[in-house]
C-alpha cells in the first residue's frame, strides 16, 4: 500500500485540451499537499468529485486555477476540510458552489 501525502506537478501538462478532471484526487485521504498551479484549466468543464473524500489536504496551490467554463462542480469538495473549502470559495465562480459543497461536512 502507498501513501501519498504530497503531489507537485511542475512539469504535468494539461494543455488547453482538457476538459474533465472529475474524480482526479478522489478518495486520496492521506495526501496534504497538492500544488496544481499550473495546470491549465481553461477548458475544463467537469470537476465534480475532484477532491471528494480528501479527509487530510489542508495546503493547495490553486493560484491559476480558472473555472470560468465549468458546468459541472458537484460533490467537488465532498469530505474535504473547511480550510480546503475556504480556499477553493475564494477561486470559484458563485453559481457552483452550492452543490460543490454538498456533504462536505464543517470541521
Amino acid at each position: 500500500m502507498f501513501i501519498i501525502r504530497r503531489i507537485k506537478f511542475s512539469n504535468f501538462n494539461t494543455t488547453n485540451k482538457v476538459t474533465n478532471m472529475s474524480v482526479m484526487f478522489s478518495k486520496s485521504t492521506s495526501l496534504k499537499k497538492l500544488d496544481i498551479s499550473n495546470f491549465n484549466t481553461n477548458k475544463v468543464t467537469d470537476m465534480s468529485y475532484m477532491f471528494s473524500g480528501c479527509l487530510s489536504l489542508k495546503k493547495l496551490n490553486l493560484s491559476n486555477f480558472n473555472t470560468k467554463n465549468i458546468t459541472d462542480m458537484n460533490y467537488m469538495l465532498s469530505g474535504c476540510s473547511k480550510e480546503l473549502r475556504d480556499e477553493i470559495k475564494s477561486k470559484c465562480e458563485d453559481k457552483f458552489i452550492k452543490n460543490a459543497f454538498i456533504l462536505a461536512p464543517v470541521f
